[in-house]
């Protein structure tokens, strides 16, 4: 077999791995802490289909004016979110302030075979 051919049978092996790769991508959903509880669960179902897509989920809880004072509440309404997620999901980041925002990153549970 010549080198020319050998190259070519390589790439093309490599472009099939390729190919067969998962990329994993991260969605946000945003939310308040005053957000409601059916707007909540909407955004849980929201958060639900991206995780059984494969992907990760952030979720970002902005702070406006004075609510950044009061970020129990927003840590309050992440857990009740963490807590909703828990069947489905493990926390990859915990919740963690950044500016005016509270964020936490979940990924999908990894399923056993």
């Amino acid at each position: 077999m010549d080198y020319g051919k050998f190259k070519y049978q390589v790439s093309k092996k490599q472009q099939e791995a390729k190919k067969k790769q998962v990329h994993v991508q991260v969605k946000e959903v945003k939310i308040r802490p005053k957000t409601d509880d059916h707007d909540l669960d909407f955004k849980i179902k929201h958060v639900r289909r991206f995780l059984e897509e494969g992907n990760k989920a952030k979720v970002t809880l902005v702070f406006r004016g004075r609510e950044i004072t009061h970020q129990d509440i927003g840590r309050a309404v992440i857990e009740k979110f963490a807590a909703e997620l828990a069947d489905i999901a493990v926390i990859e980041t915990a919740p963690r302030v950044d500016g005016r925002q509270l964020f936490m990153i979940v990924a999908p549970k990894v399923k056993k075979h």
